[in-house]
């Protein structure tokens, strides 16, 4: 495990996620939230994104956070490892509204400076829906890289005894 992309749902934990095995594996953590926006949460210009990702891949050994998914068939082409989270809707919306009234009109430490926490029905609605219109795809697109470690995990505390396994066994 030296190049890992962590997805999911918006709510999952992805970025917590990111930082605990990072923390466990000595991998260096990157969040695409932070090469995708722009402060006040204007979109980096699609080539200047893209060359920002194509950097990060090239790189021998990262983490990986975040969806995106029009750059995620690019992106498992340099992975040897994918962890899904995959859990159920109400589990996402839960903690994304937690997320969002937390961290309220300041600045998670995984997003670009200048992007402060809103509440964006826009958001929810994509969460609401993720397993409908994302997740058939993104199940999809596993199944073509069987080459590929997959760690799909289905609920919050599968992550918990997964990370914990992990940290007897790197410790």
């Amino acid at each position: 495990m030296q190049r890992i992309l962590i997805i999911g749902s918006g709510g999952t934990g992805k970025s917590v996620c990111a930082r605990q095995l990072g923390h466990i594996l000595k991998l260096p953590v990157f969040h695409l939230d932070c090469y995708f926006w722009q402060p006040n949460w204007v979109q980096t210009p699609k080539e200047e994104w893209l060359q920002q990702l194509q950097i990060l891949l090239e790189q021998d050994r990262w983490i990986i956070d975040g969806n995106y998914s029009r750059t995620l068939v690019h992106r498992l082409q340099y992975a040897d490892t994918v962890v899904f989270l995959d859990y159920p809707t109400r589990i996402s919306l839960y903690r994304a509204l937690k997320r969002q009234i937390f961290y309220r009109n300041r600045r998670r430490e995984d997003i670009t400076e200048g992007c402060k926490e809103r509440l964006e029905r826009e958001f929810l609605l994509w969460i609401y829906n993720f397993r409908k219109n994302r997740r058939p795809g993104i199940l999809e697109l596993l199944a073509k890289h069987p080459n590929k470690q997959l760690i799909h995990l289905i609920k919050p505390k599968d992550l918990k005894k997964w990370l914990f396994e992990l940290a007897i066994s790197y410790s």
